[in-house]
């Protein structure tokens, strides 16, 4: 079987991003908060991770893919450094899916 599905606009995957009970960005403020460690994400990141898998077609899926480019190093480096609050920063997250990117 064969078939065919509409591409999901900027607004569906950012509310996917965000909304849900068990959503990504949700997910991942909680595993931080077991290290004692509070998550912000603006909302300039959440645009940029929403506008990047709209603009190369990536799909709700391809949100896992961006945030866990984005989050992987701050995750593994977080818990010893001693910081109790961690900024995702634009900067910060272009630079990670850039390296994401040449790996691919």
């Amino acid at each position: 079987v064969v078939t065919y599905v509409n591409q999901l606009d900027k607004k569906t995957l950012k509310s996917i991003l965000t909304e849900p009970k068990n959503a990504l960005i949700k997910q991942y403020k909680h595993l931080f908060a077991l290290d004692g460690i509070t998550l912000t994400v603006p909302e300039q990141v959440l645009d940029y991770i929403t506008d990047t898998a709209y603009d190369l077609k990536m799909g709700a899926r391809g949100l896992r893919s961006l945030c866990e480019a984005i989050m992987v190093d701050a995750m593994y480096s977080a818990p010893s450094s001693g910081k109790k609050n961690i900024r995702i920063t634009l900067p910060y997250a272009k630079k990670r899916v850039e390296r994401m990117n040449t790996i691919i």
